[in-house]
């Protein structure tokens, strides 16, 4: 049997004050109603979830949702038609989910004792490996004891004092409801033996029994026992026969324990304590990998790292119709240039020589370890499309007597999962060997960038950059040649040639049809014209140093740059410091469409979408030469990140943005981008085919990538931070003998400039359990892909839309596992498939993040950045950025080398003698409480106390003593596993910018909408009762 915790009905009826309802799911894909197939990303809703249960099985559960079970328009689960638009809410309690920015914020207080007075209701249940009687695959758990309370008495219950008025019908319009509860448990991890710890509930009051003490009034609450069939909500206080008027006194206010619900950081700490000690061996098809926050040695026996290919599920299902079911979705965010730390292997190159790699005749999957050798060694049978091709004779060797190869361990395409080839000319453009990359450096002089000194920031910090470019292992120097061009609203070129005294401008003023007025002398071997660049870096901020244009071009800039490079015929990256909307009379000229009142209407979605279709195209003709674009953005004001920033996001580039640049204050976040920029491993001019075994296929893809047919993925250049997410469908039903096999192909160009393929193999499980998936799932990874699919799907859908379709597929995954995988157990409990039990904190999370819902202290150009940024993420990086690190750094023990473990993102858990290090990736902030220890202040900032502390400073001084560089160290080693430089923001308790610093505790109700992680819980228990009933 499942384990009991507390069991009550939960009164769903009542919106909360402050709390925005959610409205009538959308059932459906991203696109307007006369698409009939699911867009790319999020599934379509299935249908049934499975056969009915027998009636009786369950115990008696809330009252019946009625008639509102989808909204207005759905019958029951089983057999509704598909309805793109739901009707209209009531006017009563037409609640947006996510309120718009003028949202009145009520008076702050925990969402916990928000909704206390309502904990009457859910029970949630920390569902494990166990499954209903009767079902194969995973073992149940023992029983658990039930929390018994006393007997439910059909009799009034004693409500505090509050207004009269009549509940709504239950729907899903109404407001989010009980406070949840759920212990914290053990991941499941799929291993031999797991099985989730016993629940231990706090008591909490049962339906008919008085409030606990100090519950906060609420309006028409319904209490009492279940209603029996046919019983209408008619009396103002929610059960047939109750009194008309409210009484009972009042009581002191009770806390309910925020520990009772499911907790990241529980399992985080879980997965570490249990696999950080261990190898994790690759050997093992479908097994599921340790958490990307767990650090753990990998040794490849087969199968790719998890460092380089994580999935949504290492167990995939049978049929398509499962999949449907389940609305889990099937993905593989794919890092194929991932670092692998100094302990573990490097990957190995085979090289065959001209014969080049072997390769299947029908579908063309690389040689591997799922290619099976028959016939005495002669022959072998693909694994993906189990055609079987003659063994090439240079390749032929003998079968032991298990039928493997005698050379199996000695040749890495047999026995590891990643490993790479030398490609031959026949996988090089124009059947000729590539040429090493080139970097040019694009300068905007316009008047803003040299008076704030940004163009003598970045000369000077070139010399030293241009001295470590990057370079392979063997070589003494790099082979990368540099250029270099300036720019306002024309163009300047400079001859940087070594036998030249002095460098030479050519200025190109005819930007409607940019050419490039030299070739030789623009790129250059660096260490061979050192003396003539450096003269360069020291002219270029006096020759404009008195320049007052501030009018600038952009889309010419890349124009010319792409023209260099294929002059040059070479791949390369375009290192491009911006900092205003290029009004110019130019090609991509733009305006400024920053209108505020587009915001939470139809029309939001045009502000992700570029103004022009200049830039689509000139990404395109970007990709088709190999030419990557990096933008650095100085903005002071709106500059359309959503239409300049299209460029760097198809052409496999990276976008920083430094808002209102100060060089006193911000112009070490910068130089550190730009030196971990251009040293970063980088693979140019690269193309990614994703092949898969019988049965499913590779359809939809996301990332910082182009598409020119629905196979082929075009990246100018790829990165070690860069993650491709692609999402898989079924077209046969796969064998559960054979398993679902995945193969990563990426053919691209070194900084040497050699042409290779990059090979990543990956097996997965399949089953017709559905049990078997839930168990194999990844949440990390699921949320990656959540995110990608929603902030493609912003692009032509209206954001409440995308909201929507995420409540609801949530409440649909978790509404199949209950259904077909859990025991037996009253609808009142919330059960959670144990892989999966964190999900819902990240998934509001989500939805919260500034993309999916404005706020008015975030700009559009924030917004489209945000977008951007999180398209290239991996899962490592979207874990963070949606489940910031909060680490108390009060606790901080200075001679141990371990960090304090990280607490969870509430408000609640900060404490006026804290100090506190939040970091998302993007941004750091450093919050100390207003009685913080003067001595610990000291410690840190050298000053007396807390009111000397200075805000403004962007890093922490240099204070000589143990406490002060621990924390320094602790800083920077968060840092170093990040790509982007995270700013450091001091914030004190209770001073305005403490503001921004609360919006990244995501357990907590959004200050301008958004609910909290309880709020969510309750809102989603609803929704999987309604798909249930």
């Amino acid at each position: 049997m499942s384990q009991q915790g507390y069991v009550a009905t939960p009164p769903y009826s009542q919106p909360q004050p402050g709390i925005g309802a959610l409205s009538p799911p959308l059932r459906g894909h991203y696109g307007d109603p006369s698409h009939s197939a699911p867009p790319s990303g999020i599934m379509k809703p299935a249908g049934p979830l499975g056969p009915t249960a027998p009636i009786g099985v369950l115990p008696p559960g809330p009252p019946n949702p009625g008639a509102h079970q989808f909204g207005q328009n759905g019958p029951n689960i089983s057999g509704y038609t598909q309805q793109r638009f739901p009707g209209l809410p009531p006017v009563n309690n037409a609640v947006p989910p996510y309120p718009p920015a003028s949202y009145p914020s009520p008076v702050s207080t925990s969402a916990t004792t928000q909704l206390g007075h309502q904990l009457g209701a859910m029970q949630i249940h920390n569902y494990g490996p166990g499954m209903a009687s009767g079902s194969s695959g995973i073992p149940a758990p023992p029983p658990a004891a039930s929390f018994q309370g006393p007997p439910q008495l059909p009799q009034p219950s004693i409500l505090q004092p509050g207004p009269r008025i009549p509940p709504p019908p239950p729907s899903t319009h109404n407001g989010l409801s009980t406070a949840p509860s759920l212990p914290p448990g053990s991941r499941q991890d799929g291993l031999p033996g797991s099985s989730p710890p016993t629940a231990n509930f706090p008591s909490l009051p049962l339906p008919g029994q008085p409030p606990g003490p100090g519950y906060p009034p609420q309006q028409g609450t319904n209490y009492g026992p279940p209603q029996m069939p046919g019983a209408q909500l008619t009396s103002p206080v929610g059960f047939p026969g109750g009194p008309a008027q409210l009484a009972g006194p009042t009581q002191p206010p009770k806390k309910l324990d925020p520990d009772s619900i499911p907790s990241p950081i529980q399992v985080i700490e879980n997965d570490r304590s249990t696999r950080s000690a261990q190898v994790y061996a690759t050997n093992i098809r479908g097994q599921v990998p340790p958490l990307v926050t767990t650090d753990c040695m990998i040794q490849d026996q087969g199968n790719a790292s998890p460092r380089y290919i994580r999935c949504t599920t290492y167990c995939f299902p049978s049929t398509s119709d499962m999949a449907k079911q389940s609305q889990l979705p099937l993905a593989a965010i794919i890092k194929p240039f991932a670092i692998v730390p100094p302990n573990e292997m490097p990957l190995y190159l085979v090289n065959h020589g001209e014969s080049g790699p072997v390769r299947c005749n029908r579908c063309k999957a690389y040689m591997c370890p799922f290619m099976q050798f028959i016939e005495g060694g002669r022959k072998y049978q693909c694994g993906f499309c189990n055609c079987v091709n003659d063994v090439p004779p240079f390749y032929f060797q003998h079968l032991d007597h298990v039928g493997r190869r005698l050379d199996h361990y000695e040749r890495p395409e047999l026995s590891l999962g990643s490993y790479e080839f030398v490609a031959t000319l026949d996988y090089c453009r124009n059947n000729k060997p590539p040429c090493p990359p080139a970097y040019i450096f694009m300068i905007d002089v316009s008047y803003s960038n040299v008076k704030n000194g940004l163009v003598r920031l970045i000369c000077e910090e070139l010399k030293t950059i241009l001295e470590n470019l990057p370079k392979e292992e063997q070589e003494e120097t790099s082979a990368i040649r540099v250029g270099f061009v300036t720019y306002n609203k024309v163009l300047h070129f400079f001859n940087v040639k070594s036998n030249l005294a002095q460098p030479q401008m050519m200025v190109v003023t005819d930007v409607g049809e940019v050419f490039v007025p030299l070739l030789d002398g623009f790129l250059v071997n660096y260490q061979e014209s050192k003396a003539v660049i450096h003269n360069l870096l020291d002219q270029i901020p006096e020759i404009f140093a008195d320049s007052n244009e501030n009018e600038t071009v952009f889309a010419p800039v890349v124009h010319a740059g792409m023209e260099a490079l294929k002059a040059a015929d070479c791949p390369g990256k375009l290192y491009i410091f911006h900092s205003s909307l290029p009004t110019a009379e130019a090609p991509g000229k733009l305006k400024s469409r920053d209108d505020r009142k587009l915001i939470n209407t139809d029309k939001e979605k045009t502000l992700f979408q570029p103004q022009t279709n200049i830039y689509e195209t000139l990404a395109k003709d970007c990709v088709a030469s190999g030419c990557c674009v990096n933008l650095f953005l100085f903005p002071n004001q709106y500059v359309d990140v959503a239409s300049m920033g299209l460029v760097t996001l198809q052409t496999g580039g990276t976008l920083y943005k430094y808002n209102n640049f100060q060089k006193h204050l911000d112009s070490q976040t910068f130089l550190n981008d730009l030196r971990n920029d251009v040293q970063k491993m980088t693979g140019f001019d690269a193309i990614m085919r994703v092949r898969t075994s019988t049965g499913f296929r590779a359809t939809d893809f996301f990332g910082a990538i182009y598409m020119n047919n629905t196979t082929d993925v075009e990246m100018a250049a790829v990165d070690c931070d860069k993650a491709v997410t692609v999402e898989f469908k079924h077209d046969d039903k796969l064998n559960e003998d054979n398993g679902a096999l995945i193969q990563c192909a990426v053919l691209y160009t070194t900084i040497s400039g050699q042409r290779r393929l990059r090979i990543h193999n990956i097996s997965l499980n399949c089953s017709s359990q559905l049990a078997d998936l839930y168990k194999s799932c990844e949440t990390d990874a699921l949320i990656n892909f959540f995110a990608k699919s929603a902030f493609t799907a912003v692009l032509t859908q209206p954001l409440k839309t995308v909201r929507d379709i995420l409540v609801h597929q949530t409440a649909h995954m978790l509404a199949c596992y209950r259904k077909n995988c859990a025991s037996p157990s009253a609808v009142s409990q919330l059960i959670l498939p144990d892989a999966m039990k964190v999900f819902p904190v990240y998934m509001n999370s989500l939805l919260k993040n500034c993309v999916l819902l404005s706020r008015p202290e975030i700009s559009m150009d924030e917004r489209a950045y945000q977008r951007q940024l999180v398209m290239s993420m991996d899962v490592a990086d979207t874990q963070l950025f949606f489940y910031p690190q909060l680490i108390p750094i009060h606790t901080m023990d200075v001679n141990s080398e371990t960090l304090p473990v990280a607490i969870r993102c509430s408000e609640e858990r900060l404490s006026e003698g804290g100090v506190f290090l939040l970091a998302n990736g993007l941004r750091m902030f450093l919050w100390l409480g207003v009685s913080t220890p003067p001595d610990l202040i000291q410690g840190i900032f050298n000053v007396p106390s807390f009111t000397h502390i200075n805000t403004d400073v962007t890093s922490l001084p240099e204070v000589g003593n143990p406490y002060s560089q621990k924390l320094r160290l602790t800083m920077s080693n968060i840092q170093q596993k990040k790509p982007y430089s995270m700013k450091l923001t001091i914030v004190k308790q209770r001073e305005q910018p403490e503001m921004v610093f609360r919006q990244f505790l995501v357990e907590d109700k959004g200050l301008y909408g958004g609910a909290s992680y309880v709020d969510f819980l309750c809102c989603v228990h609803k929704e999987i009762c309604q798909l249930l009933s």
